[in-house]
C-alpha cells in the first residue's frame, strides 16, 4: 500500500513538472534560486524540487493608462496631463531581474520625464505641440527602459487639462476668434457682391454704349444711302428734264416754229408757273421782251 502511494505521488510530481509554454509567453526558470533559462513556446520538463518557474512573462504589446499628473509650464501654469504608454517586453530575463516593479517604475519615469519636457514649454506651446511631446517622451522612455528588457513603442498624451480660469479664457478667445472669422467672411462676401454688381453695371453700360454706337452708325449709313438715292433721283430728274427740253427744242426746230409760236409757248410757261406753289411771280413789264427772247432762242437754235 505504501508503495502504491509513493508511485501515485511520483506520477503526480512528474506530471506537475511537465510544462507547456503557450504562444506569446515566456517562462523564466531558476535552478536553486539562480537564473537558469528562459523557456519560449513549446513543451519542457522541470526538475522537481530544484527548478522553479520564477515568472510567467507576457510578450504581447501592452497598454498602460496612467492617471493625470500635475505639471507646471514655463510660464507657471499648473495643469493636469494623463498619458498612455504602449510597451512590449523584449527580454524576459531583464524584465524579471532588472527592476523590482517595472510598471511602477515606468509610471514614475513617465511622470518625471513629462515634468521635464513641459517645464521648458509655455502654455500655448504645450497645447499645440502634442506630437512633439509624444516623440520626446517616447525617445526618453525607450532609452531608460532598455536595461529592464522593455521597449516603449509610443507615448500618447490622452488629456491636457489646464485650470478652469484658463479654460474659460480660452473658450472666450475661441469664441472671439470665431466671431472675427465670421465677420471677415461676411465682409468678404459683401465685397465680392459689390464688385460683381459694379462689374455687371460696367458691362451693361459698355454694351449699351456699343449698341448706341452701332445704332448711330447704322442710322448714319441709312441717311447716307437715302441722300445718295435722293441725289441720284434729282440728278436723274434733271437729266430727264434736260433731255425733254432738248427734245422740245429739237421738235420746235424741226417744225420751223415762228416768233408767234415761241411767244405763245412763253405764255404757256408763265401759266404753268402760276399754277405752282410759289407765292410771288415776277413778270417782265415788256411782254415783247419775251418774244424777243424767244426770237433770240430761235436764232441760237438756227445756228445749231
Amino acid at each position: 500500500m505504501f508503495i502504491i502511494i509513493l508511485i501515485v505521488i511520483a506520477i503526480a510530481v512528474a506530471g506537475s513538472c511537465i510544462k507547456i509554454v503557450p504562444q506569446a509567453r515566456a517562462y523564466v526558470v531558476e535552478f536553486l534560486g539562480a537564473y537558469k533559462a528562459t523557456w519560449h513556446t513549446g513543451i519542457y520538463f522541470k526538475i522537481p524540487f530544484f527548478e522553479r518557474i520564477a515568472r510567467n512573462v507576457n510578450l504581447k504589446e501592452q497598454v498602460i493608462d496612467f492617471p493625470p499628473q500635475p505639471v507646471i509650464t514655463k510660464d507657471n501654469v499648473t495643469m493636469q496631463i494623463d498619458t498612455v504608454i504602449f510597451f512590449q517586453i523584449t527580454d524576459p530575463k531583464l524584465y524579471c531581474y532588472g527592476v523590482e516593479n517595472p510598471i511602477s517604475a515606468i509610471e514614475n519615469l513617465t511622470s518625471t520625464t513629462l515634468r521635464n519636457i513641459i517645464g521648458d514649454m509655455e502654455l500655448d506651446e504645450t497645447l499645440t505641440s502634442r506630437e512633439t511631446i509624444n516623440t520626446k517622451m517616447g525617445t526618453s522612455l525607450d532609452e531608460a527602459t532598455d536595461p529592464w528588457g522593455i521597449k516603449v513603442n509610443r507615448v500618447e498624451l490622452k488629456n491636457i487639462m489646464p485650470p478652469a480660469a484658463i479654460q474659460e479664457s480660452m473658450e472666450k478667445q475661441m469664441k472671439a476668434e470665431r466671431e472675427r472669422r465670421e465677420a471677415i467672411l461676411i465682409a468678404e462676401g459683401e465685397k465680392k457682391s459689390t464688385i460683381l454688381v459694379a462689374e455687371g453695371k460696367k458691362q451693361s453700360a459698355i454694351l449699351e454704349a456699343e449698341a448706341e454706337k452701332q445704332a448711330a452708325i447704322l442710322r448714319a449709313e441709312a441717311e447716307k444711302e437715302r441722300k445718295i438715292r435722293e441725289a441720284e433721283g434729282q440728278a436723274e430728274a434733271i437729266r430727264k428734264v434736260q433731255e425733254a427740253t432738248a427734245q422740245g427744242i429739237e421738235m420746235l426746230k424741226e417744225a420751223g416754229a415762228d416768233e408767234s409760236v415761241l411767244t405763245l409757248k412763253s405764255f404757256e410757261a408763265l401759266g404753268k408757273l402760276a399754277e405752282g406753289q410759289a407765292t410771288k411771280i415776277v413778270v417782265p413789264t415788256d411782254i415783247q421782251g419775251i418774244a424777243g427772247l424767244a426770237t433770240t432762242l430761235k436764232e441760237v437754235m438756227s445756228d445749231k
